[in-house]
């Protein structure tokens, strides 16, 4: 296949959904590696190998990508990821730009109890309920602008540990590292708390714009410009890594916190 209308053919030598070239990008070749985008919205991908792992959590089951051999992975997609922090600007006006958001989050040492669970447009994976609504949980006279930001990127990263917790029981495949990548990675808070409430290493790479990274793999790898996946894999280059700080007893009673919060946002018609 090659692309016409040009003045000499150009052969169209690797095709990939933007996930699952981001997913490439990250080099997360082997079964158990895993890699989130932060975006608008977060996508996250879970390579499960040779095998299609049917979910029971309400992931989606999709082709990671195909080299001969067929490489499964499972999926999930979070309706609102960075897009919470447009709200606090655009809404709110408690920030002029995104940037704002971490210094101001970090203006308190915690949430202060306040949860925000951003189901602007619903839950995605893995609760996939419509009709919820996005709440704000735990307000007192005491809380500020900052706390509110705080949670609101705290929020961001409980629906990601949702989405990896389902991974892992469909899978049977403990996650060991996530891979981060889009324009809310560059948050060293959120990122820092990513890493806290996963209790594994949050790894953010040298070039985070994987999607076109990984397009450009497979279709070196289909020319011959790369030998194999070791050779990509070798070019891979860590940015920063956060690890786990936070004590898994100050952990679980956040996620009881997120828990009740998101229950609360949960529509109550049936399905």
């Amino acid at each position: 296949m090659a692309a016409t209308g040009l003045e000499a053919p150009v052969p169209i030598a690797g095709i990939a959904g933007d996930q699952q070239a981001a997913t490439f990008g990250q080099t997360c070749f082997s079964p158990g590696q895993g890699k989130n985008t932060y975006g608008t919205g977060c996508f996250l991908i879970l390579n499960t190998g040779a095998e299609a792992v049917a979910s029971g959590n309400r992931l989606l089951t999709t082709v990671a990508w195909q080299q001969g051999t067929v490489d499964y992975a499972l999926e999930g997609s979070i309706f609102v990821g960075g897009a919470v922090v447009q709200w606090l600007r655009d809404s709110l006006g408690i920030i002029g730009q995104a940037e704002e958001v971490e210094g101001l989050a970090a203006s308190v040492p915690d949430n202060g109890g306040i949860y925000l669970v951003p189901a602007f447009a619903g839950l995605g994976a893995p609760h996939w309920d419509p009709h919820a609504r996005g709440i704000i949980a735990g307000l007192t006279r005491g809380s500020t602008g900052g706390h509110l930001a705080r949670a609101a990127l705290e929020g961001i990263a409980y629906q990601v540990q949702d989405a990896v917790r389902a991974m892992e029981m469909d899978s049977g495949i403990p996650l060991a590292e996530l891979r981060v990548d889009g324009g809310a990675s560059r948050n060293d808070l959120l990122m820092q708390f990513q890493a806290d409430i996963l209790g594994v290493p949050v790894i953010r790479p040298r070039i985070t714009e994987t999607t076109a990274l990984g397009a450009a793999y497979l279709a070196g790898l289909a020319t011959g410009f790369w030998t194999g996946r070791d050779e990509i894999a070798s070019q891979w280059a860590e940015d920063r890594r956060f690890e786990p700080t936070m004590r898994v007893a100050t952990r679980e009673a956040l996620l009881d916190g997120w828990r009740e919060a998101l229950d609360r946002a949960r529509s109550r018609r049936p399905e």
